[in-house]
C-alpha cells in the first residue's frame, strides 16, 4: 500500500503537468488572419448593415469586438502608409512609408514605397516602379516578431491585389504574393524565394484565374434596395476598366484587359480569397507541425478601385460592399472547417476611408471643389519668383501631400530658406481651399500650432524623406481626376473599421472607446505572447480581450 500511493501521486502530477501544458498550448490561436479591405470607410459597414448576410460582417459585428470610433492616427491616409501601420503599430515618420510614391528631396526622382530594383517578380514582368520588396520599411511587423519568437517556425504569408498591400503586411521575414494583371496570377518575388512552391504551380495548372472571363456583374438585390445610393451615369463617374459607367458590367473574354477588369470587379476579391485558401492548404497554415501560430494577411483591393471610379456614395460601391460581405461569410465558414471555429483570430480593418465625390457633396449641400495641383504650383512659383527675383521654380515638386523646394536653387540664389518657406506658406494659406500649411522649419522644431491635425501631421512627416511644406486642404476638396479620393486627416478618410473576432480570445460587443489602427499590432502581439514591433506606439485593446 505504501508503494501504491506514491505511484498514484506521481501519475497525478504527470497528468496535471500534461493538462497544464495542453491548456497553455491552447492559449494562443493556431492562425491569425489580418483582413484589410482597401478603401472601406467605417460608415459603409454600418450604413448597409440591414442588408448583410448572416456570416460575414455580421459575424464580426455581433460576435466580435468592433469600434465605431476606429481611426488611422496619421494624416496621409493613403494605401501604403495605411498598410504599413496595421502590423507595425506606428506611423509614416517611423515606418519610412510616407506615401504610395514620392519624389526625392534633392534629385526629384520618383520613389515607389516597395520598389527595389534588386528584385523581380517570379515568372512575370517587372516594371520600373513595381513593388518587389520591403526594403524601404524601416521597422518590424508582428509577423517579423512572430518569426523571431518561434525561431522561424511560424509561417507568415500575405496576399493582395496590390504589391504594397501584400509586401507591407508580410514585413521583412514573411512571404508576399501579389496579383499580376498581365497573367492574372498571384506572384512572389526574388526577395522571398528563387521559385514558387509546388502548391502555387499546382494551383495555377488549370488556369483558375480565367473562370470569370466574359462574366457579367449586375446588382445582387432588387433596384429598390439601393434607394440610399447614387445611381450610375453621373458626370463625375468614370469608366470602370473599359467595362462602361453603369450596370451591368461585362468582363472581357480574355487577355490582359480581362485580368485588369477582373481585379476591378467583385471577382478580383474572390480570386484573392481563392488564392488565400490555396496558401492555407499549401502551407498548412493553422496546422503548423511545430505548434507555432501562423499569420495570414489578406488585402482585398477591389473596393478602392470602385470608390475611386464611382465614389462611396454610389450604387456600384453599395453593391460591392454587399458582395464582399458574402465572400467573407464563405471564407469564415472555410476557416471554421479547416482550422477550427475556436482556433483562429481575425482582425479586420482598412488602410484608409474615402471622401464623397465633390459634385455629390455639393448636391447634398456640403461645399466641396476639385483642385488642380498644376495651377497651384504655377501660381506659387510665379509669386516666389516675383518676391525673390529669381529665374526658375523655387517650388520644384508637388509630392502629395507636400511641396518640395529646390534647395540647390535657394543656395545658388543666396536666399534664406526659412524666408522662402514662410513666403510659400503665406501664399498657400491665402487660398480658400487650403486649411493649413506647415513648413519644414516648424516641423523640425516641433513648433506646430495646436489644432486637431497637429499630431496626425507630425506622425506623417519624415525629416529625411518628406517635402518642405505640408499642405492640408479644406474638407471635401480634392485633387486628381478620379470620382473621389482619400489622403486627408478628415474623419471621412481616417474613420475605418477596427474589428476583432476569435471565440476563445475576443469579448463580443460594440466598443465606445476610441481605437487606432495602430492598436491592432500590439493587441495581436499580446495575444501571441511575442515582443511588440520595434516601432510600436499603439495600445493593447484590453477591453476587448477575454
Amino acid at each position: 500500500m505504501k508503494l501504491v500511493r506514491p505511484f498514484f501521486r506521481i501519475v497525478a502530477i504527470v497528468l496535471a503537468l500534461f493538462v497544464n501544458f495542453s491548456v497553455h498550448a491552447q492559449d494562443k490561436p493556431a492562425l491569425v488572419v489580418v483582413l484589410v479591405i482597401d478603401g472601406l470607410p467605417q460608415e459603409q459597414v454600418v450604413k448597409y448593415r440591414d442588408q448583410f448576410g448572416r456570416g460575414g460582417f455580421l459575424r464580426l459585428l455581433n460576435e466580435g469586438a468592433w469600434y465605431g470610433d476606429g481611426h488611422h492616427g496619421h494624416s496621409v491616409t493613403l494605401t501604403a502608409p495605411g498598410h504599413a501601420t496595421i502590423l507595425t503599430g506606428t506611423y509614416p515618420y517611423r515606418t519610412g512609408i510616407i506615401a504610395n510614391e514620392w519624389s526625392d528631396r534633392f534629385t526629384f526622382e520618383q520613389i515607389y514605397n516597395t520598389g527595389d530594383p534588386a528584385h523581380t517578380y517570379i515568372g512575370d514582368e517587372t516594371k520600373k516602379l513595381d513593388g518587389t520588396s520591403p526594403m524601404r520599411l524601416r521597422v518590424s511587423t508582428v509577423g517579423d516578431e512572430l518569426k523571431y519568437a518561434t525561431g522561424g517556425a511560424a509561417k507568415v504569408i500575405a496576399v493582395s491585389g496590390k504589391d504594397r498591400g501584400a509586401i507591407l503586411l508580410a514585413g521583412k521575414r514573411g512571404t508576399a504574393y501579389m496579383y499580376k494583371e498581365k497573367s492574372g496570377r498571384f506572384a512572389s518575388t526574388t526577395y522571398y524565394m528563387k521559385a514558387h512552391p509546388e502548391w502555387h504551380d499546382k494551383f495555377y495548372a488549370a488556369n483558375p484565374q480565367d473562370k470569370w472571363a466574359g462574366k457579367t456583374w449586375s446588382p445582387m438585390l432588387a433596384e429598390s434596395a439601393y434607394a440610399r445610393s447614387m445611381v450610375e451615369g453621373q458626370t463625375w463617374q468614370l469608366n470602370l476598366a473599359g467595362m462602361g459607367t453603369k450596370f451591368p458590367f461585362q468582363l472581357p473574354s480574355s487577355g490582359p484587359s480581362y485580368y485588369a477588369a477582373m481585379l476591378r470587379s467583385p471577382y478580383g476579391d474572390e480570386a484573392t480569397l481563392d488564392f488565400a485558401r490555396a496558401a492555407i492548404e499549401g502551407e498548412s497554415l493553422g496546422r503548423n507541425p511545430a505548434g507555432a501560430t501562423d499569420l495570414l494577411g489578406i488585402s482585398l483591393s477591389t473596393h478602392d478601385y470602385i470608390n475611386h471610379s464611382f465614389g462611396p456614395e454610389s450604387r456600384v460601391s453599395h453593391d460591392h460592399v454587399l458582395r464582399v460581405d458574402r465572400l467573407l461569410a464563405d471564407f469564415f465558414n472555410y476557416l471554421d472547417r479547416r482550422v477550427g471555429a475556436d482556433k483562429y483570430v481575425v482582425a479586420l480593418t482598412s488602410d484608409h476611408g474615402f471622401m464623397n465625390a465633390p459634385e455629390y457633396s455639393n448636391l447634398i449641400g456640403v461645399t466641396a471643389e476639385r483642385l488642380n495641383s498644376g495651377t497651384l504650383m504655377k501660381e506659387l512659383n510665379a509669386t516666389l519668383a516675383k518676391r525673390f527675383k529669381v529665374e526658375g521654380n523655387l517650388a520644384a515638386k508637388f509630392s502629395f501631400p507636400t511641396i518640395i523646394l529646390d534647395q540647390a536653387l535657394i543656395a545658388k540664389s543666396a536666399l534664406n530658406k526659412t524666408e522662402v518657406e514662410l513666403a510659400a506658406q503665406s501664399f498657400l494659406q491665402s487660398y480658400s481651399s487650403v486649411a493649413s500649411v506647415f513648413t519644414r522649419s516648424q516641423l523640425e522644431a516641433g513648433t506646430l500650432p495646436d489644432n486637431a491635425y497637429k499630431t496626425p501631421v507630425v506622425r506623417s512627416w519624415n525629416k529625411d524623406l518628406s517635402g518642405d511644406l505640408y499642405v492640408i486642404f479644406q474638407p471635401g476638396n480634392m485633387m486628381g481626376s478620379n470620382a473621389a479620393t482619400h489622403g486627408s486627416p478628415w474623419n471621412y478618410d481616417t474613420n475605418v473599421p477596427v474589428m476583432l473576432y476569435g471565440k476563445s480570445w475576443i469579448k463580443p460587443g460594440k466598443r465606445a472607446e476610441r481605437a487606432l489602427v495602430a492598436d491592432i499590432a500590439p493587441t495581436l502581439s499580446w495575444l501571441l505572447e511575442i515582443r511588440m514591433p520595434n516601432g510600436n506606439e499603439g495600445r493593447v485593446l484590453v477591453e476587448s480581450l477575454k
